[in-house]
């Protein structure tokens, strides 16, 4: 690639985002008493000088303060992969809230088993408990799997996503050991202490470190997401279940980001059997929720337990976890938006999506490749597809990416800024992806000259 090329189209599209958008720049500029200028830090995380601001957003459009509308492929990284601001979960909302009231009485509602019950349809796993954010519920799990296997430490794959959960927070090193993951926040120790880490498709680095003896739990994601889209490979995650109860170890499975391969996610599309599931974001139709589930032999093992308070210091808990505001929009999102038939449609939208995008990198004989896990597709700088979390690392090009993200909301869409992810909702038009479709191969047109 012709890298002074890219460099002039960076700045062209960089001057073109702040002449677009004065009042997002403004908005920006007065922001002195945010941390970072932005509500949370990673919002910085954005091509260009500043952010856009949200003015509203409806379905699977965004509007922001400067009155440009976008196709929205971003949809919250996950947390609105329901569309935003969908009728049913608005009606719940506004029914438990504004009518019934009592959003955070900490009393439970009827609407928490039915929703217990969706979720063991849905994943396999017998019983649920409730958090506000996947992070927590991956925490929680953490906590549960130690408690009843008596082993101190947590396996992840490296560059895995599993929020700000701190022992999630290691990759592995140039001599195939364990370090902390660069840029790492105020780690309470060496995250060796806590953590091994295998790359992710690799079973026999898998079994070197489960061998210790020492490792409570597998957490994963069936399919790597964060660091772009990294999909097992065949009998890779049978070898994972398999190893784990070989060596006495339980698998968590963290499905925030796969669950956009199905309503079961990849636990059902695969037929996974883990012994704990933790899923976030996209389950409460925007509204914060989380969740936990255990197998019924796991649940009962700790129930029985004496020594652990599991009322009082349950080692996470949080005040408004379980809030009937959060369970009934999470129940509406369940029965209403992301049905097994809004995840049939989603799934077909992203294959036109994949499909479009694999004809623009042909059309150049690019060397980028593309990945689809369901209703979301994400394309990679490289070829063939990264088979791990350091490979995948190894393949970010921030500057060509930056470019692709500026150039695409310049013309009214964004995708995730974190990597180049798009992501169906039940209000996703063959018509939106097509608009995608166009614009890249434009871009494309453009970088080759």
């Amino acid at each position: 690639m012709d890298r002074t090329r890219l460099h002039a189209l960076l700045n062209r599209e960089s001057a073109e985002a702040e002449r677009r958008n004065p009042r997002s720049r403004a908005a920006y500029a007065r922001a002195d008493h945010l941390f970072g200028r932005v509500p949370m830090t990673w919002m910085n995380k954005t091509a260009g000088g500043f952010p856009r601001y949200l003015a509203g957003a409806r379905g699977a459009r965004v509007t922001d303060a400067d009155g440009h509308e976008y196709l929205d492929f971003c949809l919250g990284d996950t947390g609105a992969m329901a569309g935003h601001s969908p009728a049913a979960v608005t009606e719940a909302v506004h029914l438990r809230y504004a009518r019934l009231g009592g959003a955070t009485a900490m009393l439970p509602t009827e609407d928490a088993e039915w929703v217990g019950a969706e979720l063991t349809r849905r994943f396999g796993l017998a019983r649920w408990s409730f958090s506000l954010t996947a992070t927590d519920a991956n925490r929680w799990a953490i906590r549960l799997a130690r408690a009843v296997t008596g082993r101190p430490k947590i396996l992840v794959n490296s560059y895995c996503y599993h929020g700000s959960v701190d022992e999630s927070l290691i990759v592995t090193g140039p001599d195939g050991t364990g370090t902390a993951r660069p840029g790492n926040v105020g780690a309470p120790c060496d995250v060796t202490l806590t953590s091994r880490v295998a790359e992710f498709n690799d079973l026999a680095g898998l079994e070197r470190e489960l061998a210790h003896g020492d490792v409570a739990a597998v957490l994963m994601e069936p399919a790597l997401t964060n660091i772009g889209i990294v999909l097992p490979e065949p009998g890779y995650l049978e070898g994972v279940r398999e190893l784990t109860r070989r060596y006495g170890t339980l698998l968590i499975n963290d499905e925030t980001h796969t669950f956009s391969a199905g309503p079961g996610g990849c636990t059902a599309a695969w037929d996974l059997e883990p012994d704990l599931l933790t899923i976030g974001k996209a389950i409460g139709g925007g509204i914060p929720a989380g969740a936990y589930g255990l197998s019924a032999e796991l649940a009962d093992r700790l129930l029985t337990r004496t020594d652990l308070d599991l009322v009082d210091m349950g080692g996470v808990g949080g005040t408004l976890a379980g809030n009937a505001l959060s369970v009934a929009a999470t129940r509406a999102t369940l029965e209403h938006v992301l049905t097994d038939e809004a995840f049939a449609r989603m799934g077909v939208l992203a294959e036109r999506f994949e499909a479009g995008v694999l004809a623009g990198i042909g059309a150049h004989r690019l060397p980028w490749s593309v990945s689809r896990l369901g209703a979301r597709t994400e394309y990679r700088f490289t070829s063939p597809a990264p088979r791990n979390g350091t490979e995948s690392a190894q393949a970010a090009d921030p500057e060509l990416e930056d470019f692709l993200h500026l150039y695409l909301a310049n013309r009214g869409i964004l995708l995730t800024p974190f990597h180049n992810m798009a992501l169906m909702c039940p209000d996703t038009t063959a018509a939106d992806v097509d608009t995608h479709t166009e614009v890249f191969a434009a871009a494309l047109a453009e970088l080759a000259g």
